[in-house]
């Protein structure tokens, strides 16, 4: 069974933890990844891209001239998509690009960006986080001492201490397990999770 070092904020190894094998056996499946995060950033779009067509732009009710006898081409609206300030042919209008995966994909894509943190050797579980005050300073420490410069701190619930601390690090990101997300994993280089985030993690996976 694969074990995975459990070690303290200072960097130091207090224990191991086994991973479960039904959930983080077999390889890594990076297409599923691949979906999943195409999924996130779809869903992301504003979709709010707007241009008007023939119809919705202001004025041109009257026929500019007479159809027939001036020489000049005929003409039903100055607000024809030929004429500069009519209307836009075929131009974007707001959407929604958002679109969902089987829960089997995701949960798929979750095994997947974190089995493939642990092959790299990026993965580094934390026996717990505990700050007496919010205070970058204290919080870039422990980072240090974990030899973490660009990560994704996964948290087992609500901490408002570690979260404010966090806040002016521009390359970290501290995260409840219940928001943990594969884009997110994929971004940050190295993955930090607390010992009882990972255990809850294990759990949802199983489900």
């Amino acid at each position: 069974m694969a074990t995975m070092q459990v070690l303290d904020q200072s960097g130091q190894k207090v224990g191991e933890l086994a991973l479960k094998g039904e959930i983080f056996s077999g390889e890594v499946k990076p297409h599923l990844i691949h979906e999943v995060v195409k999924m996130q950033l779809a869903n992301r779009r504003a979709g709010t891209a707007s241009t008007k067509n023939r119809s919705a732009v202001r004025g041109g009710g009257k026929k500019p001239w007479r159809q027939k006898g001036t020489g000049r081409a005929r003409v039903g609206t100055i607000r024809s998509p030929l004429w500069r300030g009519g209307g836009v042919v075929f131009g974007p209008t707001p959407r929604d690009y958002g679109y969902k995966v089987p829960k089997k994909v995701r949960k798929g894509a979750l095994r997947s960006a974190v089995m493939l943190k642990a092959q790299e050797e990026k993965l580094i579980i934390v026996d717990k986080f505990e700050l007496p005050e919010a205070k970058t300073r204290e919080f870039a420490k422990i980072l240090n001492d974990l030899s973490v410069t660009e990560g994704l701190v996964v948290i087992e619930g609500k901490n408002e201490v570690l979260e404010r601390a966090s806040r002016n690090i521009p390359s970290v990101k501290v995260l409840r397990v219940e928001g943990l997300n594969v884009y997110d994993i994929m971004r940050y280089d190295t993955l930090v999770m607390t010992r009882q985030a990972f255990e809850k993690l294990e759990g949802v996976l199983a489900l």
